[in-house]
């Protein structure tokens, strides 16, 4: 276990009796990277000897049928899986996670909307309490997904900003200068609330260019630029084992590699020769292709295949399961045609939450590589040091 340098006694006192205030981590847009962001800056802030608390006004991780919130019964208090999560890779003590006050799903958004509640009642008054009970730790929130999402609880970005009277620091995906237009209504409606802006899957190849001349543009208009992080395909991968719950998929073999990791989509429709040639240029592919294909499955197998997903009717040959246990390929048969099955995966790739260690280990370098944020901490009065 990393053990982590203490700040001299003096900088230990400053920073204990400075941290009055929580920090909220936003963004414009769902699975923006987040919860990427909170862990870098965490791991930063308790190397320089600052402790911390987390939480997640509003829960979102029940974000399919299948979700459930083992924490949720009656008398417990709601503690969202990402907040576990984080709290367990920053070693942060359980006492000091902090509840949600309420849980971004249907039925809960169908009652409160009959019922026209739009305020988070009185859980507001118990965040704020247990926020000046924290004036030793830095209180770490993450928003919801976007600038509108949680309205109907009260619980909105920008609300809990103004409530709370807390900084905030958005993390945001760039594709081209379009993205800046999120950011702008952001910050008209954040004010000086707003402590600065992450761009996140930035394309490796513009990086520079976004540093030397995006960065200096957006400071000019009020967005000041904490950090640009390169798009990463591990941490918008989805383990083999999600692909399947989400599929409803039969595992035929290889139960032991359902961690792998998926970063590309390859449907094998196309003759054998195409397949290779187009398998060659892939990495860390989950293929969809017919059960009755097996001379694509088996060229499939022979790349960088991390999963094989059968679609249709029939069952696969008794080789191509043999090879696939040689090379300890997992392959799962699914009962969804091959269109639905590539929607379901299109739609996990890159909108997976953060919950494998290898995926959080990378989300902390690359932060600490990228990031520089001297003046959010000047911004919070924490102590800085070399």
């Amino acid at each position: 276990m990393e053990v982590l340098p203490r700040l001299p006694g003096n900088l230990e006192a400053a920073a204990r009796s400075l941290m009055s205030i929580p920090l909220l981590i936003g963004s414009c847009e769902p699975f923006s990277g987040k919860s990427a962001v909170v862990l870098g800056l965490g791991r930063q802030l308790i190397r320089q000897g600052v402790p911390l608390a987390f939480g997640k006004p509003l829960a979102t991780c029940l974000d399919d049928p299948l979700d459930t919130f083992p924490d949720a019964a009656p008398g417990n208090p709601l503690i969202d899986p990402d907040v576990r999560f984080i709290g367990a890779t920053l070693g942060i003590p359980r006492d000091q996670l902090i509840p949600s006050l309420h849980v971004l799903e249907p039925g809960a958004a169908q009652e409160r909307l009959l019922a026209g509640t739009l305020t988070p009642g009185e859980g507001l008054a118990a965040l704020q309490q247990r926020i000046r009970d924290a004036a030793d730790r830095l209180v770490l929130l993450e928003a919801a997904g976007s600038l509108s999402e949680g309205l109907l609880y009260g619980l909105a970005l920008v609300q809990l900003a103004q409530a709370l009277e807390a900084p905030v620091v958005l993390v945001h995906p760039w594709s081209d200068s379009r993205s800046v237009d999120a950011l702008l209504e952001a910050r008209r409606q954040l004010g000086d609330l707003l402590a600065g802006v992450v761009l996140n899957a930035v394309p490796p190849e513009v990086v520079p260019a976004v540093q030397e001349a995006v960065e200096p543009a957006l400071e000019r208009l009020g967005l000041p630029v904490l950090g640009v992080l390169p798009r990463s395909p591990l941490l918008r991968s989805v383990t083999v084992e999600e692909l399947a719950r989400r599929l409803g998929a039969s595992v035929l073999c290889c139960p032991d590699g359902l961690d792998l990791l998926v970063e590309t989509l390859s449907i094998g429709a196309m003759n054998v020769n195409s397949a290779m040639e187009f398998f060659r240029r892939r990495r860390n592919m989950a293929v969809v292709t017919g059960g009755d294909r097996t001379d694509i499955q088996l060229a499939a197998l022979e790349a960088s295949t991390q999963c094989l997903i059968l679609t249709g009717a029939g069952e696969p040959l008794p080789q191509l399961i043999s090879r696939a246990e040689e090379l300890e390929v997992p392959v799962l048969k699914v009962d969804h045609d091959t269109l639905t099955t590539v929607e379901v995966i299109d739609g996990a790739i890159g909108h997976v939450r953060l919950h494998e260690s290898v995926k959080a280990t990378y989300a902390i370098r690359l932060v600490e590589e990228n990031c520089r944020f001297e003046r959010l901490y000047r911004r919070l009065r924490l102590p800085v040091h070399a």
